[in-house]
């Protein structure tokens, strides 16, 4: 499984920022430019909330196993795969979702800001955007307390150089 990287985050942001921007503008020549729902903030923020508890109950277990502390729950491998599997795909979902509100807000707080609607529109859209941005946070977080650590075997005799060859 690969890493997030954040060149690809980014790219998707701007991408889907530039595109949503393009569209809004367009979509806003032809009519009136469809609002930005209030609970897309708040759904992203309950994910960003799920993936930083699921980080913090895992570190927790995963350090008790590590200690060998007696009663100490383990952690299944493909619970710990799924939950970095749902941590990088809600992190490239929100990067998508970010540069989308992004564009928008960015339309909006440069045309029509003197609109009271608009401009509470605009606040929803940064909302937005903060909020994917701890999405992307809380998704590094699960990774890092995911991963496994690296191999100490460099001589080269060991198992991981069998899997190399």
């Amino acid at each position: 499984m690969r890493q997030l990287r954040i060149g690809v985050l980014v790219g998707l942001f701007a991408a889907a920022g530039l595109v949503s921007w393009a569209g809004a503008r367009l979509w806003d020549t032809f009519g009136s430019l469809p609002s930005v729902p209030v609970a897309a903030p708040i759904v992203l923020a309950l994910i960003a909330v799920v993936l930083t508890a699921t980080a913090l109950s895992l570190r927790s277990r995963l350090r008790a196993q590590r200690e060998r502390q007696p009663g100490a729950k383990g952690v299944d491998p493909m619970v710990a795969a799924r939950a970095v599997v749902f941590g990088q795909a809600s992190a490239l979902v929100a990067a998508l979702v970010a540069g989308m509100y992004g564009g928008v807000g960015v339309f909006l707080a440069m045309e029509q800001l003197d609109v009271p609607a608009r401009r509470d529109q605009a606040l929803y859209a940064g909302a937005s955007v903060v909020a994917a941005v701890g999405v992307v946070a809380a998704a590094f977080f699960l990774e890092r307390v995911c991963k496994l650590p690296e191999d100490d075997d460099r001589d080269g005799d060991g198992p991981s150089a069998a899997a190399r060859a």
